[in-house]
């Protein structure tokens, strides 16, 4: 932690005020239908380490941090940001920005400074950017190279149905990624453009991925709010199961009811409910979600959606406190968890990252929204590392996990064609 007390400058934006405008590569975007945080510059990182526990101990250090910047009561309070790794063998980092833009309400953007007190605030030197642009031709084959191949993928998965089987666990998320050699420079801003375009549902993200070792630029736009809360109020809306959206409005029609319909497709979405239900019980007086998923869709995936809406027990409970009892929910690891990540240690053949861990923001008071980085690259320079799982339970085909994963794949390889 910083030595030196830290001062808070705010002023109002407009309402039209554009995010995206405040973010360039390097810095903090989060965004989900015009309301988020840019933001740029550095005032202070917190580090919480690696192991069991991290997130737990970063809400500890940040809640700590963000108290003791100066700051005016009529204004906004100060933020930190993070995307933080999956896995606990990663440390847990958050960042005060030197400059944030945000918008928690619609029309009410402001710009926070924070700075070290006596101290000009940051300077933020901003590129002119002039939007987007026309598409590249789409990527061919010789610039892709799956990691692993397909019929790799598709044999982890028959392993992990056999274990399942056997009663060994109830579910697990195998994950898979995507390398792309893109033979230019790829424009993260161009991607963040694209991405919030076509799905302006979904939580549009950047941020720099995890240093050691350098990984660039991680960008993504994720379906899954993981935790969102606002004094007592908090809600979380959790997907698991998948159905491919067409062109073809009957077709499409056809495909959200199939899902809905599909045994197999409740199944693993009811593992992920009953978990997030028992999580969230242990910090509320009043949890409330429907008997029957919802159908959600995005650009090209429908999901099994479960919205939940809870009060909690003590207004003083700090969003990253509940973040740290849900993550990894069975939507993204497995269940049982402990026994799923072990399984995952020994079946899934890519360093995750900050994949499938939360993204997101918190305040001086303890409020946030967090989402889980799903649907997301890391970007460095001419190449890409694209990432997509499938939730695997005792009836899942292998054939038709490497198709759920291939299509998740397709709507960030559409969006790096404009980068």
């Amino acid at each position: 932690m910083t030595e030196h007390s830290l001062i808070a400058h705010t002023g109002r934006l407009g309402p039209a005020f554009d995010l995206l405008a405040a973010y360039h590569p390097g810095g903090f975007f989060f965004e989900r239908s015009g309301l988020g945080v840019a933001g740029s510059g550095v005032a202070e990182t917190l580090d919480a380490g690696a192991g069991p526990g991290r997130i737990f101990r970063l809400s500890g250090m940040v809640r700590e941090a963000l108290a003791l910047v100066k700051h005016d009561p009529d204004g906004p309070t100060p933020v930190a940001v993070a995307a933080i790794p999956f896995a606990d063998s990663a440390p847990a980092r958050a960042t005060i920005p030197a400059r944030a833009a945000v918008r928690h309400a619609p029309g009410d953007t402001w710009q926070i400074d924070v700075a070290v007190d006596g101290l000009v605030p940051f300077d933020d030197v901003r590129e002119r950017w002039t939007g987007a642009r026309s598409p590249h031709e789409a990527f061919d084959e010789m610039q892709l190279w799956p990691l692993p191949e397909p019929d790799d993928y598709a044999a982890l998965v028959d392993r992990a149905t056999q274990r399942i089987r056997a009663g060994e666990l109830r579910k697990i998320v195998l994950a898979r990624a995507l390398l792309v050699n893109a033979d230019r420079e790829l424009d993260p801003k161009q991607l963040l453009w694209r991405l919030r375009a076509v799905d302006p549902d979904c939580y549009a993200f950047a941020t720099p991925a995890d240093p050691d070792p350098p990984r660039g630029v991680l960008v993504g736009a994720s379906p899954e709010l993981l935790l969102r809360k606002r004094g007592r109020l908090i809600e979380a809306t959790p997907l698991a199961g998948s159905a491919p959206r067409y062109g073809d409005s009957a077709r499409d029609r056809a495909s959200s009811a199939a899902l809905f319909r599909s045994a197999k497709d409740q199944e693993e979405h009811a593992v992920v409910v009953d978990d997030v239900r028992r999580v969230l019980a242990a910090f509320c007086d009043r949890l409330e979600h429907p008997p029957e998923p919802d159908v959600l869709g995005t650009a090209n995936v429908w999901h099994l959606a479960t919205p939940f809406r809870g009060r909690l027990h003590d207004a003083a409970t700090g969003v990253l406190d509940v973040v740290a009892a849900m993550h990894p929910t069975p939507a993204v690891c497995g269940t049982p968890r402990d026994v799923a990540s072990e399984a995952l240690g020994e079946l899934e053949r890519i360093d995750r990252g900050a994949y499938a861990g939360p993204v997101g923001w918190v305040d001086a008071d303890g409020d946030g929204e967090w989402a889980i980085a799903l649907r997301c690259a890391e970007i460095t320079g001419k190449t890409a590392r694209l990432f997509a799982g499938a939730g695997i339970v005792a009836d899942s085909v292998p054939e038709a996990e490497v198709d759920e994963t291939d299509r998740k794949f397709r709507a960030l390889l559409d969006a790096l064609r404009w980068g």
